[in-house]
């Protein structure tokens, strides 16, 4: 308990918790804004424009700046010891190490999971508060049909911070380990959906994003992603991005000096 305690005063005392959570939290205002504007247009366009307009659903679509935000959390919550000095210190107060890493991972499971179902769920009422009945009935549907992509969403973002979490221990350098992040969110899906079949849809159901939907048996039909697991696989796999990491990262952790 005394190192969890330690580990949440750190996150707590530094700056760059509070820039990282005001970051993943802004998503409830973009998509308030974006819905809005939306809403406006739409009131603006004629009937027949009306009839073919579509919206994606906005939750889905942002849930990508707490995920990236807590990716960026958890690698700091890390990296940062390394970069003050500050790992000689923990690991002289916890030499066994692998409890300071525990510690630091429960600290940003919580708090990232706190912050992922305030952002997704925030955002899906901001949106539908905005958008009504407009676009065909895309945010009409029940609010409990709903909910399980909501809670699967909301899940990626402690994935995202125990991923940055195990590649700041692996990596020990803000820059690579926030970069490698980064690079699940954007680059990898973008290059796997330019490769040849069946590859791009077998690749493609492996990635973060098309974890969610394929966690609640449903299909990526409409995005980039392939929709090739079921439910328990889309699970083990999403355990895996957090767990693999994080594994890695304790053993490497016990062998090096600091």
């Amino acid at each position: 308990m005394s190192v969890l305690t330690s580990e949440y005063l750190k996150m707590r005392s530094v700056r760059s918790t509070y820039l990282t959570v005001g970051l993943a939290l802004s998503t409830t205002l973009l998509g308030l804004a974006l819905a809005v504007t939306a809403a406006g247009t739409y009131d603006a366009a004629s009937p027949g424009r009306q009839a073919i307009a579509r919206i994606a659903y906005l939750e889905e679509v942002f849930v990508i700046v707490p995920q990236l935000a807590m990716g960026v959390l958890g690698v700091l919550a890390m990296t940062s010891e390394y970069t003050t000095g500050l790992i000689r210190t923990s690991f002289s107060i916890v030499p066994r190490r692998w409890p300071l890493l525990a510690a630091k991972a429960a600290t940003v499971t919580v708090l990232s999971l706190a912050i992922g179902a305030v952002a997704v769920f925030g955002t899906y009422a901001a949106v539908r508060s905005a958008i009504g009945h407009r676009f065909a009935g895309a945010y009409a549907t029940a609010f409990g049909d709903r909910l399980p992509l909501l809670i699967a969403l909301t899940l990626t973002v402690p994935v995202f911070a125990l991923l940055g979490l195990g590649l700041g221990a692996l990596l020990r350098s803000p820059a690579a380990a926030i970069a490698v992040v980064a690079g699940l969110v954007y680059v990898l899906p973008i290059i796997i959906g330019n490769f040849p079949e069946p590859w791009s849809e077998t690749l493609g159901s492996l990635m973060i994003g098309a974890l969610p939907r394929q966690l609640i048996g449903d299909s990526n039909a409409s995005s980039v992603y392939g929709s090739l697991l079921s439910p328990l696989g889309a699970a083990a796999v999403m355990i895996g991005y957090a767990a693999v990491p994080l594994l890695a990262a304790t053993a490497l952790v016990r062998r090096r000096d600091v």
